[in-house]
Protein backbone atom coordinates (compact mmCIF):
# COMPACT_ATOMS: atom_id res chain seq x y z
CA UNK A 1 0.00 0.00 0.00
CA UNK A 2 2.76 2.51 1.36
CA UNK A 3 4.70 1.49 -2.31
CA UNK A 4 1.43 2.48 -4.32
CA UNK A 5 1.01 5.58 -2.47
CA UNK A 6 4.91 6.59 -3.07
CA UNK A 7 4.54 5.79 -7.18
CA UNK A 8 1.04 7.56 -7.01
CA UNK A 9 3.26 10.65 -4.86
CA UNK A 10 6.12 10.50 -7.40
CA UNK A 11 3.52 10.45 -10.26
CA UNK A 12 2.24 13.66 -8.97
CA UNK A 13 5.13 15.58 -8.70
CA UNK A 14 6.79 14.46 -11.67
CA UNK A 15 3.34 15.97 -13.37
CA UNK A 16 3.60 19.02 -10.81
CA UNK A 17 7.13 19.50 -12.06
CA UNK A 18 6.65 19.12 -15.71
CA UNK A 19 3.65 21.43 -16.02
CA UNK A 20 5.50 23.87 -13.91
CA UNK A 21 8.69 23.81 -15.90
CA UNK A 22 6.68 24.52 -19.00
CA UNK A 23 4.67 27.32 -17.92
CA UNK A 24 7.80 28.61 -16.57
CA UNK A 25 9.77 27.91 -20.06
CA UNK A 26 7.12 29.65 -21.52
CA UNK A 27 7.23 32.94 -19.04
CA UNK A 28 11.07 32.93 -19.35
CA UNK A 29 11.13 33.13 -22.93
CA UNK A 30 8.26 35.97 -23.36
CA UNK A 31 10.09 37.66 -20.66
CA UNK A 32 13.08 37.48 -22.95
CA UNK A 33 11.64 38.11 -25.59
CA UNK A 34 10.31 41.80 -24.04
CA UNK A 35 13.75 42.30 -23.19
CA UNK A 36 15.09 41.59 -26.74
CA UNK A 37 12.30 43.67 -27.80
CA UNK A 38 13.22 46.92 -25.80
CA UNK A 39 16.99 46.53 -27.43
CA UNK A 40 15.31 46.30 -30.45
CA UNK A 41 13.64 49.67 -30.10
CA UNK A 42 16.39 51.42 -28.40
CA UNK A 43 18.46 50.46 -31.52
CA UNK A 44 15.74 52.06 -33.57
CA UNK A 45 15.67 55.27 -32.45
CA UNK A 46 19.26 55.22 -32.05
CA UNK A 47 18.91 54.47 -36.26
CA UNK A 48 16.37 56.62 -36.67
CA UNK A 49 18.57 59.82 -35.25
CA UNK A 50 21.41 58.40 -36.84
CA UNK A 51 19.88 58.84 -40.68
CA UNK A 52 18.70 62.04 -39.86
CA UNK A 53 22.21 63.28 -38.91
CA UNK A 54 23.42 61.63 -41.59
CA UNK A 55 20.96 63.31 -43.82
CA UNK A 56 21.95 66.46 -42.54
CA UNK A 57 25.45 66.31 -42.91
CA UNK A 58 24.71 65.23 -46.58
CA UNK A 59 22.76 68.33 -46.77
CA UNK A 60 25.19 70.64 -45.61
CA UNK A 61 28.20 69.03 -47.41
CA UNK A 62 26.41 69.40 -50.95
CA UNK A 63 25.20 72.89 -49.91
CA UNK A 64 28.89 73.99 -49.86
CA UNK A 65 30.51 72.07 -52.20
CA UNK A 66 27.67 71.46 -54.73
CA UNK A 67 29.43 67.75 -55.22
CA UNK A 68 27.27 65.31 -56.86
CA UNK A 69 27.98 62.48 -54.16
CA UNK A 70 26.88 64.48 -51.24
CA UNK A 71 23.57 64.93 -53.25
CA UNK A 72 23.35 60.94 -53.83
CA UNK A 73 24.33 60.27 -50.14
CA UNK A 74 21.86 62.82 -48.90
CA UNK A 75 19.08 60.88 -51.19
CA UNK A 76 19.98 57.55 -49.57
CA UNK A 77 19.78 58.95 -46.16
CA UNK A 78 16.72 60.52 -46.71
CA UNK A 79 15.14 57.85 -48.04
CA UNK A 80 15.39 55.66 -45.20
CA UNK A 81 14.37 57.83 -42.34
CA UNK A 82 10.27 57.83 -43.25
CA UNK A 83 10.65 53.71 -43.52
CA UNK A 84 12.62 53.57 -40.32
CA UNK A 85 10.45 55.79 -38.01
CA UNK A 86 7.70 53.53 -39.40
CA UNK A 87 9.52 50.60 -37.82
CA UNK A 88 10.08 52.57 -34.77
CA UNK A 89 6.24 53.05 -34.40
CA UNK A 90 5.60 49.84 -34.91
CA UNK A 91 8.32 48.45 -32.20
CA UNK A 92 6.62 50.98 -29.94
CA UNK A 93 2.97 51.09 -29.98
CA UNK A 94 2.75 48.70 -27.16
CA UNK A 95 3.68 51.51 -25.19
CA UNK A 96 1.23 54.62 -25.16
CA UNK A 97 4.05 57.25 -23.77
CA UNK A 98 6.64 55.94 -26.52
CA UNK A 99 3.54 56.18 -29.21
CA UNK A 100 3.25 59.98 -27.99
CA UNK A 101 6.57 60.70 -28.65
CA UNK A 102 7.14 58.47 -31.76
CA UNK A 103 3.97 60.87 -33.18
CA UNK A 104 6.24 63.74 -32.05
CA UNK A 105 9.41 62.77 -33.46
CA UNK A 106 7.69 62.23 -36.61
CA UNK A 107 6.35 65.54 -36.71
CA UNK A 108 10.18 66.70 -36.36
CA UNK A 109 11.66 64.87 -38.52
CA UNK A 110 8.84 65.60 -41.05
CA UNK A 111 9.84 69.25 -40.73
CA UNK A 112 13.30 68.84 -41.10
CA UNK A 113 13.14 66.31 -43.98
CA UNK A 114 11.28 69.29 -45.51
CA UNK A 115 14.25 72.03 -45.08
CA UNK A 116 17.24 69.54 -46.21
CA UNK A 117 14.49 69.29 -49.58
CA UNK A 118 14.01 73.13 -49.47
CA UNK A 119 18.10 73.57 -49.71
CA UNK A 120 18.72 70.77 -52.24
CA UNK A 121 16.40 72.24 -54.64
CA UNK A 122 17.57 76.11 -54.51
CA UNK A 123 21.54 74.85 -54.76
CA UNK A 124 20.68 72.46 -58.08
CA UNK A 125 19.00 75.76 -59.46
CA UNK A 126 22.02 77.46 -58.42
CA UNK A 127 20.75 79.89 -55.81
CA UNK A 128 23.56 78.73 -52.91
CA UNK A 129 23.78 81.37 -51.16
CA UNK A 130 19.31 81.46 -49.90
CA UNK A 131 19.98 77.59 -49.58
CA UNK A 132 22.94 78.34 -46.88
CA UNK A 133 20.64 81.06 -45.19
CA UNK A 134 17.49 79.20 -45.38
CA UNK A 135 19.39 75.95 -43.83
CA UNK A 136 21.29 77.91 -41.11
CA UNK A 137 17.77 79.61 -40.13
CA UNK A 138 16.19 76.30 -40.08
CA UNK A 139 19.20 75.10 -37.44
CA UNK A 140 17.79 77.73 -34.97
CA UNK A 141 13.57 76.09 -35.22
CA UNK A 142 12.14 74.00 -32.83
CA UNK A 143 12.79 70.85 -35.14
CA UNK A 144 15.84 70.23 -34.49
CA UNK A 145 15.64 70.49 -30.00
CA UNK A 146 12.04 68.53 -30.72
CA UNK A 147 14.11 65.88 -32.25
CA UNK A 148 16.96 65.70 -29.98
CA UNK A 149 14.47 65.67 -26.91
CA UNK A 150 12.21 62.86 -28.15
CA UNK A 151 15.24 61.35 -28.71
CA UNK A 152 16.55 61.01 -25.69
CA UNK A 153 12.59 60.91 -24.00
CA UNK A 154 12.30 57.62 -26.37
CA UNK A 155 15.89 56.02 -25.32
CA UNK A 156 15.35 56.92 -21.08
CA UNK A 157 11.75 54.87 -21.78
CA UNK A 158 13.22 51.95 -23.06
CA UNK A 159 16.26 52.16 -20.51
CA UNK A 160 13.42 52.06 -18.19
CA UNK A 161 11.19 48.82 -19.66
CA UNK A 162 14.45 47.29 -20.27
CA UNK A 163 15.77 47.40 -16.59
CA UNK A 164 11.82 46.08 -15.72
CA UNK A 165 11.47 43.19 -18.15
CA UNK A 166 15.20 42.18 -17.63
CA UNK A 167 14.18 42.42 -13.56
CA UNK A 168 11.04 40.30 -14.55
CA UNK A 169 13.19 37.58 -17.09
CA UNK A 170 15.45 37.54 -14.35
CA UNK A 171 12.98 35.99 -11.75
CA UNK A 172 11.14 33.95 -14.05
CA UNK A 173 14.57 32.34 -14.36
CA UNK A 174 15.40 32.20 -11.13
CA UNK A 175 11.80 30.72 -10.17
CA UNK A 176 12.17 28.24 -12.69
CA UNK A 177 15.92 27.38 -11.66
CA UNK A 178 14.00 26.31 -7.76
CA UNK A 179 11.27 24.70 -9.05
CA UNK A 180 13.53 22.10 -11.18
CA UNK A 181 15.75 22.24 -8.13
CA UNK A 182 12.63 21.54 -5.52
CA UNK A 183 10.94 18.68 -7.72
CA UNK A 184 14.68 16.53 -8.39
CA UNK A 185 15.03 16.81 -4.38
CA UNK A 186 11.80 15.62 -4.34
CA UNK A 187 12.17 13.03 -6.64
CA UNK A 188 15.15 11.81 -5.33
CA UNK A 189 13.60 11.61 -1.71
CA UNK A 190 10.91 9.64 -3.34
CA UNK A 191 13.10 7.26 -5.16
CA UNK A 192 15.51 6.56 -2.03
CA UNK A 193 12.03 6.28 0.15
CA UNK A 194 11.06 3.90 -3.02
CA UNK A 195 14.37 1.97 -2.62
CA UNK A 196 13.90 1.25 0.81
CA UNK A 197 10.64 -0.12 0.49
CA UNK A 198 11.71 -2.04 -2.06
CA UNK A 199 14.07 -3.63 0.01
CA UNK A 200 11.75 -4.01 2.52
CA UNK A 201 9.51 -5.66 0.61
CA UNK A 202 12.00 -8.27 -0.42
CA UNK A 203 13.60 -9.11 2.73
CA UNK A 204 9.36 -9.46 3.73
CA UNK A 205 8.54 -11.53 0.44
CA UNK A 206 11.95 -14.03 1.43
CA UNK A 207 10.39 -14.62 4.83
CA UNK A 208 7.20 -15.12 3.62
CA UNK A 209 8.62 -17.70 0.66
CA UNK A 210 10.55 -19.17 3.33
CA UNK A 211 7.54 -19.60 5.71
CA UNK A 212 5.72 -20.80 2.91
CA UNK A 213 8.42 -23.38 1.92
CA UNK A 214 7.90 -24.92 5.44
CA UNK A 215 3.86 -24.60 5.38
CA UNK A 216 4.15 -26.58 1.75
CA UNK A 217 6.90 -29.18 3.05
CA UNK A 218 4.46 -29.31 6.64
CA UNK A 219 1.16 -29.54 4.15
CA UNK A 220 2.35 -31.91 1.85
CA UNK A 221 3.09 -34.44 4.47
CA UNK A 222 -0.32 -33.67 6.27
CA UNK A 223 -1.42 -33.86 2.79
CA UNK A 224 -0.12 -37.39 2.44
CA UNK A 225 -0.92 -38.32 5.55
CA UNK A 226 -5.29 -37.11 5.27
CA UNK A 227 -5.69 -38.82 1.64
CA UNK A 228 -3.48 -41.78 3.10
CA UNK A 229 -6.63 -41.85 6.26
CA UNK A 230 -8.98 -40.94 3.66
CA UNK A 231 -8.36 -43.89 0.94
CA UNK A 232 -8.44 -45.84 3.60
CA UNK A 233 -11.88 -44.82 4.92
CA UNK A 234 -13.22 -45.04 1.42
CA UNK A 235 -11.91 -48.00 0.88
CA UNK A 236 -13.35 -49.00 4.31
CA UNK A 237 -16.93 -47.52 3.58
CA UNK A 238 -17.07 -49.66 0.28
CA UNK A 239 -16.28 -52.69 1.94
CA UNK A 240 -18.92 -51.56 4.46
CA UNK A 241 -21.36 -51.00 1.64
CA UNK A 242 -20.72 -54.50 -0.21
CA UNK A 243 -21.41 -56.31 2.97
CA UNK A 244 -24.41 -54.88 3.91
CA UNK A 245 -25.77 -54.72 0.69
CA UNK A 246 -24.63 -58.44 0.53
CA UNK A 247 -26.31 -59.18 3.58
CA UNK A 248 -29.33 -57.48 3.11
CA UNK A 249 -29.90 -59.63 -0.15
CA UNK A 250 -30.13 -63.12 1.77
CA UNK A 251 -33.26 -61.79 3.63
CA UNK A 252 -34.53 -60.09 1.20
CA UNK A 253 -34.39 -64.04 -0.53
CA UNK A 254 -35.78 -65.11 1.84
CA UNK A 255 -38.88 -62.40 1.83
CA UNK A 256 -39.16 -62.79 -2.14
CA UNK A 257 -39.75 -67.15 -1.52
CA UNK A 258 -42.27 -66.49 1.15
CA UNK A 259 -44.13 -63.63 -0.61
CA UNK A 260 -44.38 -66.11 -3.77
CA UNK A 261 -45.32 -69.05 -0.87
CA UNK A 262 -48.08 -66.83 0.27
CA UNK A 263 -49.26 -66.24 -3.08
CA UNK A 264 -49.79 -69.50 -4.12
CA UNK A 265 -51.76 -70.33 -0.36
CA UNK A 266 -53.80 -67.68 -0.93
CA UNK A 267 -55.07 -69.56 -3.80
CA UNK A 268 -55.80 -72.54 -1.60
CA UNK A 269 -57.01 -70.54 1.54
CA UNK A 270 -59.69 -68.15 -0.63
CA UNK A 271 -60.73 -71.72 -2.14
CA UNK A 272 -61.15 -72.66 0.99
CA UNK A 273 -63.38 -69.60 1.53
CA UNK A 274 -65.36 -70.37 -1.49
CA UNK A 275 -66.00 -73.55 -0.85
CA UNK A 276 -67.05 -72.98 2.67
CA UNK A 277 -69.53 -70.25 1.49
CA UNK A 278 -70.85 -72.57 -0.91
CA UNK A 279 -71.73 -75.57 1.65
CA UNK A 280 -73.26 -73.16 4.03
CA UNK A 281 -75.34 -72.00 1.56
CA UNK A 282 -76.61 -75.19 0.53
CA UNK A 283 -74.92 -74.66 -3.11
CA UNK A 284 -73.33 -76.77 -5.19
CA UNK A 285 -69.88 -77.19 -4.46
CA UNK A 286 -67.25 -75.32 -7.09
CA UNK A 287 -65.54 -76.98 -9.84
CA UNK A 288 -62.08 -78.23 -8.98
CA UNK A 289 -59.22 -75.37 -9.11
CA UNK A 290 -62.07 -72.61 -9.11
CA UNK A 291 -62.56 -70.29 -7.19
CA UNK A 292 -65.94 -68.56 -6.13
CA UNK A 293 -66.17 -65.75 -4.18
CA UNK A 294 -68.97 -63.52 -3.73
CA UNK A 295 -69.76 -60.33 -1.90
CA UNK A 296 -67.27 -59.21 1.14
CA UNK A 297 -64.82 -62.98 0.17
CA UNK A 298 -64.37 -61.26 -2.98
CA UNK A 299 -63.15 -57.83 -2.08
CA UNK A 300 -61.33 -59.21 0.62
CA UNK A 301 -59.69 -61.52 -2.44
CA UNK A 302 -58.65 -58.63 -4.24
CA UNK A 303 -57.14 -56.82 -1.63
CA UNK A 304 -55.06 -59.54 -0.26
CA UNK A 305 -53.85 -59.91 -4.40
CA UNK A 306 -53.18 -55.95 -4.19
CA UNK A 307 -51.23 -56.09 -1.10
CA UNK A 308 -48.93 -58.74 -2.26
CA UNK A 309 -48.72 -56.89 -5.46
CA UNK A 310 -46.76 -53.77 -3.79
CA UNK A 311 -44.64 -56.24 -1.49
CA UNK A 312 -43.32 -57.88 -4.71
CA UNK A 313 -42.91 -54.30 -6.34
CA UNK A 314 -41.05 -52.92 -3.42
CA UNK A 315 -39.57 -55.98 -2.97
CA UNK A 316 -38.26 -56.04 -6.56
CA UNK A 317 -37.29 -52.09 -6.03
CA UNK A 318 -34.97 -52.84 -3.45
CA UNK A 319 -33.18 -55.51 -5.04
CA UNK A 320 -32.22 -52.98 -8.13
CA UNK A 321 -31.20 -50.68 -5.29
CA UNK A 322 -29.04 -52.95 -3.85
CA UNK A 323 -27.69 -54.46 -6.68
CA UNK A 324 -26.60 -50.96 -7.93
CA UNK A 325 -25.00 -50.46 -4.52
CA UNK A 326 -22.98 -53.51 -5.30
CA UNK A 327 -21.98 -52.24 -8.78
CA UNK A 328 -21.04 -49.35 -7.50
CA UNK A 329 -18.91 -50.61 -4.51
CA UNK A 330 -17.55 -52.76 -7.29
CA UNK A 331 -16.43 -50.30 -9.77
CA UNK A 332 -15.43 -48.33 -6.94
CA UNK A 333 -12.78 -51.00 -6.51
CA UNK A 334 -11.61 -51.17 -9.89
CA UNK A 335 -8.09 -50.28 -11.55
CA UNK A 336 -8.46 -48.40 -14.29
CA UNK A 337 -6.09 -49.84 -17.57
CA UNK A 338 -5.53 -46.30 -19.56
CA UNK A 339 -5.62 -47.18 -23.28
CA UNK A 340 -5.19 -44.64 -26.76
CA UNK A 341 -9.11 -44.46 -27.44
CA UNK A 342 -10.43 -43.42 -30.98
CA UNK A 343 -13.27 -41.17 -29.22
CA UNK A 344 -15.31 -40.30 -32.38
CA UNK A 345 -15.25 -43.98 -33.42
CA UNK A 346 -15.92 -45.11 -29.61
CA UNK A 347 -19.24 -42.96 -29.17
CA UNK A 348 -20.21 -44.28 -32.28
CA UNK A 349 -20.32 -47.54 -31.44
CA UNK A 350 -22.45 -46.64 -28.08
CA UNK A 351 -24.62 -44.53 -30.31
CA UNK A 352 -25.49 -47.54 -32.44
CA UNK A 353 -26.61 -49.62 -29.59
CA UNK A 354 -29.53 -47.05 -28.70
CA UNK A 355 -30.48 -46.75 -32.34
CA UNK A 356 -33.14 -48.73 -31.75
CA UNK A 357 -34.47 -46.22 -28.14
CA UNK A 358 -33.69 -43.43 -31.06
CA UNK A 359 -35.94 -44.54 -33.74
CA UNK A 360 -38.69 -44.95 -31.56
CA UNK A 361 -38.68 -41.69 -29.97
CA UNK A 362 -37.81 -39.81 -33.28
CA UNK A 363 -34.36 -38.97 -32.34
CA UNK A 364 -31.29 -38.32 -34.41
CA UNK A 365 -28.16 -38.31 -32.75
CA UNK A 366 -25.16 -36.45 -34.79
CA UNK A 367 -21.95 -37.28 -33.38
CA UNK A 368 -19.40 -34.81 -34.44
CA UNK A 369 -15.64 -34.45 -34.89
CA UNK A 370 -13.98 -35.79 -31.25
CA UNK A 371 -10.58 -35.52 -29.38
CA UNK A 372 -8.98 -38.48 -29.24
CA UNK A 373 -7.90 -39.38 -25.40
CA UNK A 374 -5.87 -41.99 -23.35
CA UNK A 375 -8.27 -43.00 -20.47
CA UNK A 376 -9.86 -46.16 -19.15
CA UNK A 377 -12.03 -47.79 -22.07
CA UNK A 378 -15.29 -49.09 -19.45
CA UNK A 379 -15.12 -46.13 -17.33
CA UNK A 380 -15.71 -43.81 -20.68
CA UNK A 381 -18.41 -46.58 -21.60
CA UNK A 382 -20.42 -46.14 -18.83
CA UNK A 383 -20.12 -42.49 -18.46
CA UNK A 384 -20.94 -41.74 -22.55
CA UNK A 385 -23.90 -45.07 -22.26
CA UNK A 386 -25.46 -43.60 -19.39
CA UNK A 387 -25.28 -39.83 -20.86
CA UNK A 388 -26.85 -40.36 -24.37
CA UNK A 389 -29.63 -43.07 -22.95
CA UNK A 390 -30.28 -40.35 -20.36
CA UNK A 391 -30.56 -37.75 -23.89
CA UNK A 392 -32.92 -40.08 -25.63
CA UNK A 393 -35.06 -41.24 -22.56
CA UNK A 394 -36.20 -37.13 -21.82
CA UNK A 395 -36.65 -36.25 -25.20
CA UNK A 396 -40.14 -34.52 -25.22
CA UNK A 397 -43.57 -36.20 -26.12
CA UNK A 398 -44.44 -35.78 -30.09
CA UNK A 399 -41.27 -33.67 -30.82
CA UNK A 400 -38.76 -34.96 -32.92
CA UNK A 401 -36.05 -35.25 -30.73
CA UNK A 402 -31.92 -33.99 -31.72
CA UNK A 403 -29.01 -34.71 -29.81
CA UNK A 404 -25.77 -33.70 -30.41
CA UNK A 405 -22.11 -34.63 -29.33
CA UNK A 406 -19.21 -32.50 -29.96
CA UNK A 407 -15.91 -31.99 -28.40
CA UNK A 408 -12.84 -29.88 -27.94
CA UNK A 409 -9.27 -29.46 -26.43
CA UNK A 410 -8.19 -26.57 -23.80
CA UNK A 411 -5.19 -26.64 -21.88
CA UNK A 412 -4.22 -30.42 -21.79
CA UNK A 413 -7.93 -31.27 -21.23
CA UNK A 414 -11.09 -33.05 -23.76
CA UNK A 415 -14.05 -31.29 -23.05
CA UNK A 416 -17.24 -33.46 -24.08
CA UNK A 417 -20.55 -31.94 -24.60
CA UNK A 418 -23.83 -33.87 -25.05
CA UNK A 419 -26.53 -31.79 -25.75
CA UNK A 420 -30.33 -32.33 -26.39
CA UNK A 421 -33.24 -30.63 -27.25
CA UNK A 422 -35.83 -32.42 -24.58
CA UNK A 423 -38.01 -31.61 -21.45
CA UNK A 424 -34.67 -29.55 -19.81
CA UNK A 425 -33.98 -29.76 -15.73
CA UNK A 426 -34.86 -27.13 -13.58
CA UNK A 427 -32.32 -24.91 -12.09
CA UNK A 428 -32.94 -25.79 -8.62
CA UNK A 429 -32.64 -29.23 -9.40
CA UNK A 430 -28.89 -29.05 -11.70
CA UNK A 431 -26.94 -30.76 -8.33
CA UNK A 432 -29.55 -32.54 -6.85
CA UNK A 433 -29.44 -34.74 -10.38
CA UNK A 434 -25.86 -35.95 -9.15
CA UNK A 435 -27.19 -37.05 -5.44
CA UNK A 436 -27.55 -40.99 -5.38
CA UNK A 437 -30.85 -41.69 -5.13
CA UNK A 438 -32.06 -38.28 -6.23
CA UNK A 439 -34.34 -37.71 -9.76
CA UNK A 440 -35.77 -34.69 -10.89
CA UNK A 441 -39.18 -33.88 -13.06
CA UNK A 442 -41.68 -35.97 -13.65
CA UNK A 443 -40.84 -39.84 -12.64
CA UNK A 444 -42.77 -41.50 -15.52
CA UNK A 445 -39.08 -43.44 -16.58
CA UNK A 446 -37.54 -46.23 -14.70
CA UNK A 447 -34.75 -45.15 -13.14
CA UNK A 448 -33.37 -45.62 -9.39
CA UNK A 449 -31.42 -41.87 -9.34
CA UNK A 450 -27.77 -43.81 -9.37
CA UNK A 451 -26.67 -43.14 -13.31
CA UNK A 452 -25.65 -39.62 -13.23
CA UNK A 453 -24.64 -39.97 -9.33
CA UNK A 454 -22.05 -42.93 -10.67
CA UNK A 455 -21.15 -40.98 -13.67
CA UNK A 456 -19.81 -38.23 -11.83
CA UNK A 457 -17.68 -40.25 -9.74
CA UNK A 458 -16.69 -42.13 -12.68
CA UNK A 459 -15.90 -38.58 -14.26
CA UNK A 460 -13.66 -37.20 -10.98
CA UNK A 461 -11.71 -40.50 -10.99
CA UNK A 462 -10.87 -40.36 -13.97
CA UNK A 463 -9.41 -36.27 -12.80
CA UNK A 464 -12.06 -34.39 -14.55
CA UNK A 465 -15.10 -32.25 -13.90
CA UNK A 466 -18.80 -32.44 -14.92
CA UNK A 467 -21.39 -29.84 -14.92
CA UNK A 468 -25.01 -29.25 -16.60
CA UNK A 469 -26.93 -26.35 -18.64
CA UNK A 470 -30.26 -26.58 -19.08
CA UNK A 471 -33.68 -24.96 -18.41
CA UNK A 472 -37.53 -26.30 -18.31
CA UNK A 473 -38.54 -27.48 -22.29
CA UNK A 474 -35.81 -25.92 -23.69
CA UNK A 475 -33.12 -28.82 -23.88
CA UNK A 476 -30.41 -29.87 -21.12
CA UNK A 477 -26.28 -29.72 -22.05
CA UNK A 478 -23.48 -32.10 -20.04
CA UNK A 479 -20.45 -31.28 -20.40
CA UNK A 480 -17.70 -33.46 -19.28
CA UNK A 481 -13.73 -32.19 -19.49
CA UNK A 482 -11.11 -35.24 -18.98
CA UNK A 483 -7.34 -35.52 -19.22
CA UNK A 484 -6.26 -35.76 -22.30
CA UNK A 485 -3.74 -38.23 -21.24
CA UNK A 486 -5.17 -40.05 -17.78
CA UNK A 487 -2.73 -41.27 -15.51
CA UNK A 488 -2.68 -42.62 -11.98
CA UNK A 489 -0.74 -39.21 -10.62
CA UNK A 490 -3.72 -37.45 -12.04
CA UNK A 491 -6.37 -39.37 -10.37
CA UNK A 492 -8.54 -37.66 -8.15
CA UNK A 493 -8.42 -38.57 -4.90
CA UNK A 494 -12.24 -37.85 -4.58
CA UNK A 495 -13.32 -41.22 -5.45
Amino acid sequence: MLQTLLLSAGFLVLVAISAASVLLVNKSREDNSWVVHSVEAENQISTVLLEIRRAESATRAYLLSAAPQFLTEYQAAASGILPALDHLEKLTRDNPAQVANAARLRKAVEQRLSEFARGVDRVTNNDVATAVTALRNGTSTGAVETIGQVGRDMRTEEDRLFRERTETADRTQKLASSVTIAGSGMVLALAFGSVLLVRQSSRARDLAENRLRDANLNLEATVDERTADLREANDEIQRFAYIVSHDLRSPLVNIMGFTSELEELSGDMFRRIGSLTHEAAGGPPPAAGEIALEGPDQQLSADFSEALGFIKSSIAKMDRLISAILNLTREGRREFVPVKIDTREFVETIVSTLAHQAAEAQAEIHVEPLPDIVSDRLALEQIFSNLIDNAVKYLKTGVPGEIKIRGRTKLGYAIFEISDNGRGIDARDHQRIFDLFRRAGTQDKQGQGIGLAHVRALVRRLGGTMSVSSELNAGSTFTVTLPITWNASNRNSDK
